[in-house]
């Protein structure tokens, strides 16, 4: 099986899920920006990977533009972010209606890996936006959890990239028919 892995990565964390997904797969791995739609077409799996950033898979559009030319390939997307993997409902529910069509959801097999923020490596666009977060959910009269969460989010700084998690996808990948 053809298979490329493609990512965009602001901080690190997807490319390095990339890197050890197509060292898994033994694969091709391109930066998104350096891909078009037609140079897919000769792949029969294509893996495309992202951050999370408001909900939004970072440069998914790649996949969901040109999801009319792609659909009969094998296509996986996977996600990086600081939100724990235990609240569904955010990639369930928030995350898959801000990037997918719901006829592209029998096309599109969705994974989510936890990724970094360290505060350091933010750039002032990133920190500024965290700090208007912070304000905005802490002033609400009556948060909800997923409220609450994204308050303590603003103050995260850590690295939980696991190598180990990759292997969900991985197995996909290699059962493929």
């Amino acid at each position: 099986m053809n298979t490329i892995v493609i990512y965009k990565s602001k901080y690190g964390a997807t490319k390095k899920y990339a890197e050890w997904i197509a060292e898994a797969l033994s694969c091709e791995m391109v930066e998104a920006k350096n891909v078009k739609a037609s140079d897919l077409l000769k792949y029969d799996t294509i893996i495309y990977g992202g951050g999370l950033y408001a909900e939004v898979i970072n440069g998914v559009s790649l996949i969901t533009k040109n999801f009319e030319e792609l659909k009969k390939k094998n296509l996986i997307v996977f996600s990086t972010a600081i939100t724990p993997l235990s609240y569904r409902e955010y990639y369930d529910t928030y995350v898959i209606k801000k990037n997918f069509k719901p006829e592209m959801l029998e096309h599109i097999k969705i994974f989510n890996f936890m990724g970094k923020m360290l505060t350091d490596e933010l750039s002032l666009v990133h920190k500024a936006a965290l700090k208007s977060l912070k304000k905005i959910m802490m002033a609400k009269e009556n948060p909800t959890e997923l409220e609450r969460l994204l308050v303590n989010l603003c103050d995260y700084n850590d690295d939980e990239c696991d190598r180990e998690s990759a292997n969900v996808l991985i197995n996909y990948v290699k059962n493929l028919k």
